[in-house]
């Protein structure tokens, strides 16, 4: 079977510049993945880890290091070994998915073991803004069951605070993007636990996070950019409640799938997360939601257009992509 694999680079525009505690972004780049074999085609986007040092340029030039072999046939599985977790591994990762399903007609969910392929609930995220800011953001999202709040070291409470004002019945997540020290997580949790914060994600830096083994947060704390691949998987088990998956660290659905297995069998609960990107960079963890308490999935809700015919979001629910638009 004759395959012909393409990737090509594009790019989103937001609705409003997006703001965490790392920095700023009005657009983002992604990269496009097509593979083609015998008039069938199947897609993949990836948005890399800009934070592992990834950008457009460099995932084209490592889909153009393992295309000959893509296209002599290799699969999902001997792709984890033909490049490192990432974003051209996750591009390619699920335009094979992607084929499978179309070739077959068995939808990814299917053929991944979930027990169902049924709508997910995402957060919708509120960046960094002024206090004032907050609340209008909010009072705009009132109605959705979970709202994230992207926060510095500056006045996270008060952050916290205008948000609850104008939803008082969203369950709430509140990322630093490492920001915190330890001494703001002691001062910041407690307060974070009266506002009914459900989840506090990745307050302090990787690397120096080993003291959360030690001194617990009352609210659950979820590793993000402290877990990419499943090598970081055991030394995370006593700082962190939940692990955030994405599929840009993990390198593709593939990988994911096993780090969430062995994530679940060492007694940490589960979230999908994402970077921004369209409803094709979502789908494939549209599959993992399946299995996770927590999802994360509002990428394409926060561009300011997006692929046809990609996901609906409704209220903070998104319908499935399959089968038309992807798996």
């Amino acid at each position: 079977m004759k395959r012909i694999l393409k990737a090509y680079p594009h790019s989103w525009k937001l609705k409003e510049p997006f703001v965490i505690a790392r920095g700023t972004m009005s657009t983002s780049a992604v990269l496009v993945v097509e593979l083609t074999a015998e008039g069938v085609a199947g897609r993949g986007e990836a948005c890399g880890v800009s934070y592992h040092g990834e950008t457009v340029q460099s995932m084209l030039e490592d889909v153009a290091r393992v295309k000959a072999a893509v296209e002599a046939g290799a699969d999902r599985h001997d792709l984890l070994h033909l490049l490192p977790a990432g974003g051209a591994r996750n591009a390619i990762d699920a335009a094979l998915w992607d084929l499978e399903s179309r070739s077959t007609g068995v939808p990814a969910w299917r053929r991944a073991g979930m027990p169902q392929g049924e709508p997910v609930i995402t957060a919708c995220t509120i960046g960094i803004r002024p206090l004032a800011a907050y609340e209008q953001a909010a009072a705009a999202l009132a109605q959705y069951p979970w709202i994230k709040i992207k926060v510095d070291k500056t006045d996270p409470v008060n952050a916290v605070k205008a948000v609850r004002r104008a939803a008082p019945g969203a369950k709430l997540i509140v990322d630093a993007n490492q920001s915190w020290s330890l001494s703001d997580v002691v001062a910041y949790g407690p307060q974070m636990a009266d506002l009914g914060v459900s989840l506090l994600e990745q307050p302090m830096a990787v690397g120096l996070d080993a003291s959360l083994a030690v001194v617990k947060c009352p609210v659950p704390v979820c590793a993000d950019e402290s877990i990419s691949t499943l090598d970081d998987l055991s030394g995370l088990v006593d700082r962190y409640d939940f692990i955030n998956i994405k599929l840009d660290k993990t390198g593709g659905l593939t990988a994911a799938l096993e780090l969430a297995h062995a994530a679940k069998q060492a007694g940490l609960r589960l979230m999908t997360g994402c970077m921004v990107g369209g409803s094709l960079a979502m789908a494939p963890s549209m599959v993992l939601a399946q299995i996770c308490e927590i999802n994360d999935l509002d990428g394409p809700w926060l561009l300011a257009e997006d692929w046809p015919g990609g996901l609906v979001y409704t209220d903070g629910v998104i319908s499935p992509p399959w089968p038309a638009f992807w798996g």
